[in-house]
């Protein structure tokens, strides 16, 4: 069944509008995840003048800059580095950047090993600020990878203009193609991976309030986590929390949705 077919059914049918901007937002996000989608997205999304310009400013930025603390405190810098680490939110929260990117990772007292949001951790480690200071951020190898880190992101940012949430669900579908299950306290440590699980799963925003034991047992409780380092189980379930984000309050529908697609 083509896309535009299935539209129209699902428009005309039961559920509405919602139903059908919740197809869309399925359809969008398959195609995303297409093979070499995202090759030939981020190789065009390079050219754009503005990806160019936010890079020749991080270059300067590292030029520029004296010592670590003051190119992670650089404006120019961090808006590049922290979007290509897979920390956008954290773009406006320069001091935090510093204390935890500048901490040792293996150390499990340091700043990065402490936090909950595993990504901090993650990203210390692929800098190694703490032992390389300076030589890191200046390394052409580093510089080239969060190049590509920041392009890569800026892509699936764009995919949100055609569906809310697909830039989530393209960074669940991509850290779950490891091939490793994530416990849940992983995920919950997570930003992007407890808001796609969480969202899928239709809990309330309210439970982040909640004890991290309560929050592992309402998750677990709905589904098992291992499951997902099967491709197919995790594209279900980005594609849930595609639906979600796109305000279907579908309920059962959902699945009947999702069938229609399979």
């Amino acid at each position: 069944m083509s896309g535009s077919v299935a539209l129209s059914i699902l428009g005309g049918g039961v559920g509405g509008t919602g139903v059908a901007d919740a197809a869309a937002a399925v359809l969008a996000l398959r195609r995303a995840s297409a093979a070499g989608a995202e090759e030939k997205g981020v190789a065009q999304t390079a050219k754009e003048a503005s990806v160019k310009s936010a890079l020749a400013r991080f270059t300067e930025g590292i030029s520029r800059a004296k010592d670590v603390e003051t190119a992670l405190r650089d404006p120019r810098v961090s808006a590049v580095l922290l979007p290509a680490l897979g920390l956008p939110d954290a773009v406006g929260m320069p001091g935090l950047a510093v204390r935890a990117l500048m901490s040792d990772p293996a150390d499990p007292k340091s700043v990065a090993a402490k936090l909950p949001d595993a990504r901090w951790k993650s990203a210390a480690a692929t800098l190694s600020l703490a032992t390389r200071g300076m030589d890191a951020l200046r390394d052409p190898a580093v510089q080239k990878k969060l190049a590509d880190g920041y392009t890569a992101y800026q892509w699936r940012v764009s995919k949100d203009n055609e569906a809310s949430g697909i830039a989530d669900a393209l960074y669940f579908q991509q850290r779950m193609a490891g091939g490793k299950a994530l416990s849940v306290y992983e995920v919950l440590g997570d930003a992007v991976l407890r808001r796609v699980v969480t969202g899928a799963l239709g809990l309330p925003d309210a439970i982040a309030v909640q004890e991290v034991e309560t929050q592992a047992r309402a998750v677990t409780s709905r589904i098992d986590l291992s499951k997902l380092t099967d491709p197919r189980q995790a594209a279900k379930l980005a594609e849930r929390y595609v639906m979600a984000s796109a305000g279907s309050g579908m309920g059962s529908s959902g699945s009947a949705l999702l069938s229609l697609f399979a």
